[in-house]
């Protein structure tokens, strides 16, 4: 079962909850799926069950499994609707995490207008890094920032800056719906460059203006 864990390798003294995803909160990667950019955050669920460790290697659960880097956020305090004036209060740690997706099966269900747990809520369908306290990110929330290399090449880079919906208003616009509760994690949508896994892929992840790096390779 996973435990959140520091980048230490001491364990987080807090339940796995559920990963709130947004979709599409990148221009360019809707664009380059062929998909409307969205005027408000397109919000779906993952149970704790899909979560797993994102370590030295990688079991693809599943034969066909597209990669989406995203920095997700670590929630340490209760946030709900009537108290979110300040939501980042309640982000207590940052990592990356691996949006898992069975891309023939999400277009499958996109085009019957069927939801996509099947292709992205699946056991093993999201593995997270160990967490970095969030007082060890750049001070300025624009210049957060993180990358991928895939086999020594440059294949996803996020910035806050270009996300479509900040962080703020984006955990602001969850609790209108789903109360945020202490081990819960947000993943906060994937930039360009997602593409299908294989066995070998060495993945690269640093997160920009910190020492947090951390590779993996794909069984």
């Amino acid at each position: 079962m996973y435990q959140h864990q520091w980048v230490s390798g001491e364990s987080i003294l807090l339940p796995m909850g559920k990963a709130v995803c947004v979709g599409r909160n990148y221009a360019d990667h809707a664009k380059e799926l062929g998909n409307a950019v969205p005027e408000s955050p397109l919000l779906f669920i993952k149970p704790a069950s899909a979560c797993v460790t994102l370590g030295e290697s990688i079991s693809l659960p599943r034969p066909n499994l597209h990669f989406e880097t995203e920095l997700a956020l670590l929630i340490g305090a209760q946030l709900s609707a009537e108290h979110s004036e300040n939501p980042m209060a309640a982000v207590t740690a940052v990592t990356l995490a691996l949006d898992l997706t069975d891309r023939t099966q999400q277009d499958e269900l996109k085009k019957k207008g069927h939801p996509w747990e099947r292709a992205k809520a699946f056991d093993g369908a999201l593995p997270l890094g160990a967490w970095l306290p969030v007082n060890q990110m750049p001070e300025n929330l624009s210049d957060w920032g993180y990358t991928l290399e895939l086999n020594g090449k440059p294949q996803q880079h996020g910035r806050v800056e270009n996300m479509l919906f900040s962080i703020p208003d984006l955990l602001a616009e969850i609790v209108k719906d789903f109360r945020l509760e202490p081990g819960d994690v947000v993943l906060t949508g994937t930039p360009a460059g997602v593409g299908k896994l294989a066995s070998g892929d060495k993945l690269e992840f640093a997160i920009e203006g910190t020492e947090w790096k951390q590779s993996s390779l794909v069984e």
